[in-house]
């Protein structure tokens, strides 16, 4: 099949004829040598360019001619002069030489001029953790590149396959094998109360951490907490006269009351720094706390994306030795 495509040259128009070509017929060394011939007129020049002979380059057009069925460049007064169909196939050649040259080369992230938007999937408490100090890498870093904390859904695994979020920062157990995962950090549990609470001051023994009325998160409202499963099976219970759904809230309202509160040690330091809260042992024993960042298959080797973990890496790095 052939098809007309009109250029203008000199403010002349001229119909080139196009012929449809198999795509396997396409030597993209050959569309080189063109791209190199039309930058510097000349045989010779083109195939130093390339690394070629002047026979070598000379072979080369002769095939590139007939690869394309025009002889593309003839000799003029000043060089070599681009054909009608030269012309026409000058702008579109080195577009598709560029956009195969992006193709095979290794995308390249560049924080410093990168915008756009990262959506990760956390709960509060990881929110609280690490925001501040990834918000202050961006800024520092990445000024263009917002950031992004998705609702969470679940254990967020399903939000993260589905792609609602780059990444999530969570607990979690068994995952597809679609995903990674990397650990970020250790911690373990400890109880706040108000600085001034009364029943307090002399620490917290196991009686008197039951006796005491407490907030309790509730994440995904499945299963029992780990405070109470470890509390069963001593035969204890404890009195939970208040849930709420975030850690933040927890904290502000044993603030303000006489109850009390068990949470992770890095985030009641965190709060202790700005609410009145005291911080104390936990006459419990628990199960260490082992956060996880994951992310999908799909986004292991985006450079931007390896960028971004590489700086929650960074930032749990710099965290205090936990108490």
């Amino acid at each position: 099949m052939v098809h007309d495509c009109s250029i203008y040259i000199n403010g002349m128009k001229v119909i080139v004829n196009m012929r449809q070509m198999d795509l396997s017929a396409i030597d993209l060394n050959l569309l080189k040598l063109f791209e190199a011939l039309v930058r510097e007129r000349s045989v010779t020049q083109a195939g130093l360019r390339l690394g070629l002979s002047q026979p070598a380059a000379s072979r080369a057009l002769g095939r590139l001619r007939t690869m394309l069925g025009d002889r593309l460049v003839v000799r003029g007064k000043l060089g070599l002069e681009l054909t009608p169909r030269g012309e026409a196939l000058a702008g579109p050649v080195s577009k598709l030489l560029d956009d195969a040259r992006g193709i095979v080369s290794p995308a390249v992230f560049d924080p410093a001029s990168a915008a756009g938007r990262i959506t990760i999937a956390a709960h509060d408490h990881l929110s609280l953790v690490v925001l501040a100090g990834l918000s202050a890498r961006l800024e520092r870093h990445a000024p263009a590149l917002s950031l992004h904390i998705a609702q969470p859904a679940g254990d967020n695994v399903r939000l993260i396959e589905q792609g609602g979020a780059d990444l999530a920062l969570g607990i979690f157990k068994a995952l597809p094998g679609s995903f990674h995962r990397r650990d970020l950090y250790a911690d373990s549990f400890v109880c706040v109360a108000r600085s001034d609470h009364p029943g307090v001051a002399d620490g917290l023994s196991l009686e008197r951490y039951v006796s005491l009325r407490h907030i309790a998160v509730t994440i995904s409202g499945v299963g029992e907490s780990a405070v109470d499963l470890a509390l069963s099976t001593l035969g204890l219970t404890r009195r939970v006269a208040l849930r709420v759904p975030h850690f933040l809230a927890g904290a502000m309202l044993v603030a303000d009351s006489d109850m009390i509160f068990t949470l992770p040690s890095r985030l009641a330091r965190l709060l202790a720094k700005r609410l009145p809260l005291a911080l104390l042992d936990l006459p419990l024993q628990l199960a260490p706390l082992s956060p996880a960042m994951i992310w999908h298959e799909r986004f292991q080797r985006d450079p931007a994306h390896v960028w971004v973990r590489q700086q929650i890496v960074d930032v749990v790095a710099s965290f205090d030795t936990p108490g």
